[in-house]
């Protein structure tokens, strides 16, 4: 099953997002559940919260795998948001 979290970080947290990302970007690969994702970005290009779709059989699971995330125990999110979401259409193949 599909879930979206949708995360805003914390004002002022840029140093604290660079620090803890090596360890947020070793357990995405680690855990395997990531679909897509990336930061979302402020007019300056700084990084300032999250997109993540992943893939895990249910909330309960969704929930741990957010719990777990480096950013999340760090305290780097001022609000975050966990939804199930459907894959209903993909009309461009976006090259990373």
């Amino acid at each position: 099953m599909l879930f979206v979290i949708t995360a805003f970080d914390k004002p002022d947290s840029l140093e604290l997002r660079m620090a803890t990302r090596p360890a947020h970007v070793e357990y995405l690969q680690k855990t395997g559940v990531l679909k897509l994702g990336g930061p979302f970005i402020d007019e300056k290009g700084e990084m300032i919260g999250s997109l993540l779709i992943i893939e895990v059989p249910d909330l309960a699971a969704a929930a741990a795998w957010q719990a777990a995330d480096p950013y999340v125990k760090a305290g780097l999110f001022a609000r975050s948001d966990l939804t199930a979401w459907k894959a209903t259409a993909n009309f461009c193949r976006a090259e990373f």
